[in-house]
């Protein structure tokens, strides 16, 4: 469900999200605190208010950070623009991004799960300083970027809040 990515989204919605399971790219977890995200992020969030953007930003500007740095990698590891040399350089390589490191499967996408499974739990207000940190978004998967428990039932998870 695309929405709840979006900070506006999630202030408006504040507790009615608890229990809710959807989908992130990147949290401020601190299995995904790579070098370079707080910064770019701090950056990112300080120009968002006076472009009409998303106030997190959680859901799209670090993806869109970290193609561009694997473009400009692949560029300067190839010397070229050359489609076939970047496409097979791309394929080879492994990336220093700001969402971490990045190496690409035999089809083009990521070797590994890059999508977080994200429950909201314990929202109390409908503010956005409610999602500035990750203490109500916790990643339940993949497992090796989890930050919290899956509560379930899901009735369970809204009593909580």
């Amino acid at each position: 469900m695309i929405g709840p990515q979006n900070g506006s989204i999630k202030a408006q919605l504040g507790p009615l999200l608890n229990g809710l399971v959807n989908y992130e790219y990147w949290l401020p977890v601190p299995k995904m605190m790579y070098p370079g995200v707080a910064q770019m992020m701090a950056e990112y969030q300080s120009l968002a208010p006076n472009a009409s953007a998303d106030p997190l930003g959680y859901y799209v500007a670090p993806q869109a950070y970290a193609q561009m740095q694997v473009i400009e990698q692949a560029v300067n590891g190839t010397g070229s623009l050359d489609d076939a040399g970047l496409a097979q350089f791309t394929r080879d390589s492994l990336f220093k991004t700001v969402v971490g490191d990045v190496r690409f499967g035999k089809g083009g996408g990521w070797s590994e799960a890059r999508v977080l499974e994200v429950q909201y739990q314990n929202i109390k207000g409908a503010d956005l300083s409610d999602f500035k940190d990750a203490s109500t978004q916790a990643v339940v998967w993949p497992a090796s970027l989890a930050s919290g428990e899956f509560i379930y039932p899901y009735a369970k998870a809204k009593r909580n809040a």
